[in-house]
C-alpha cells in the first residue's frame, strides 16, 4: 500500500468509525464501499483489514457494557453465524479469483440493500421473536460477514425491533460483531491469507478507528438521528450503484 493509499485508507476508516459509533452499524459498509469505488486495496485484503479493525472498534466499545449482553441471543445467533461466515469467506475467495465483476456487483447490491434497511427506522414487535428468527438471521449476517465484513444490517434489523431494553441490544450486536470478526480474521490466519506487509500497514488505521469512535462520542454532529440516517443512507446507495454499476455493464458487454 503506497503512503497515499494508507493516508486514504485512515481517512476512510476514521469516518466509518465515527458514522458506527452513531448509526450502528454502518463501520464495514462505509469501509468496504469506499475501497471498492477507490481501488485502495483488494476486496479481500481489505476485508480482513475491516475485520480486524471492527474488532479493535467493538472491544473498545465494550470495555464498560459487556455486563448487559443479552447472552442466550447471543449465543443463538453466533451458532447459526460462524458456519455462515466459514462459506461467505471462501465465496469471496472464490469470486475475487474469476469472478471480479460479480464480485463487485455482490457489493453493491449488499451495500444498496443495507442503505435501504438504514433509512426505515424497525417498527417495534409487541412479543419477543422466537429462537427461529435469530437463527436465521444470524445466518445472513454471517455470510455477509464471511464475504464483506459487513454483517451488521440484518441483525440491527431484527434486534431492534425487539421489546428489549436500547442498553441490552446495543451491547449484544457489538458482541457478537466482535466475535464474529474475530473468527474471520482466524479463517485468514489458518488459511495462510495473511496479506503482504505492506497491505498489513493499512492496520495502522487502528488509531483513526479509536479517535473517530472518541469524536463521535464527544462531539456528535449538530443533527438529529433521522437527519443523520436519511445523510448516511444517501452516501451508501449512491456508493452502491457506483459499485454495482458499471459491473453489470461490462458483464452485458461481455455476454453480447
Amino acid at each position: 500500500m503506497s503512503l497515499a493509499a494508507l493516508i486514504g485508507f485512515l481517512l476512510l476508516t476514521g469516518m466509518a468509525a465515527y458514522v458506527q459509533t452513531l448509526t450502528g452499524f454502518a463501520f464495514g459498509l462505509i469501509a468496504m464501499g469506499g475501497v471498492g469505488l477507490t481501488g485502495l486495496l483488494s476486496l479481500p485484503d481489505a476485508a480482513m483489514l475491516v475485520s480486524a479493525l471492527t474488532l479493535v472498534n467493538a472491544v473498545q466499545m465494550l470495555l464498560k457494557g459487556w455486563r448487559d449482553v443479552d447472552w442466550r441471543k447471543f449465543g443463538l445467533v453466533l451458532v447459526a453465524s460462524w458456519p455462515f461466515v466459514f462459506i461467505g469467506f471462501h465465496l469471496l475467495e472464490w469470486l475475487a479469483a474469476s469472478r471480479a465483476d460479480l464480485l463487485r456487483l455482490a457489493l453493491g447490491f449488499v451495500i444498496i440493500v443495507s442503505s435501504l434497511q438504514l433509512a426505515r427506522k424497525p417498527e417495534p414487535l409487541k412479543q419477543p421473536s422466537g429462537a427461529p428468527s435469530y437463527l436465521f438471521f444470524g445466518s445472513i449476517a454471517g455470510l455477509m460477514s464471511g464475504m464483506f465484513s459487513t454483517g451488521g444490517p440484518p441483525l440491527v434489523y431484527h434486534f431492534y425491533r425487539q421489546p428489549m431494553p436500547m442498553v441490552v441490544v446495543r451491547e449484544t450486536l457489538v458482541t457478537i460483531f466482535a466475535l464474529n470478526a474475530l473468527f474471520r480474521t482466524g479463517l485468514v490466519i489458518a488459511t495462510d491469507q495473511i496479506p503482504a506487509p505492506s497491505t498489513l500497514s493499512g492496520l495502522f488505521a487502528i488509531p483513526a478507528v479509536m479517535l473517530g469512535t472518541h469524536l463521535a462520542r464527544r462531539y456528535p454532529p449538530p443533527l438529529t438521528q433521522a437527519a443523520m440516517r436519511q445523510i448516511v443512507f444517501l452516501l451508501l446507495f449512491l456508493s452502491g450503484v457506483s459499485l454495482g454499476a458499471p459491473a453489470v455493464a461490462h458483464m452485458l458487454k461481455g455476454a453480447f
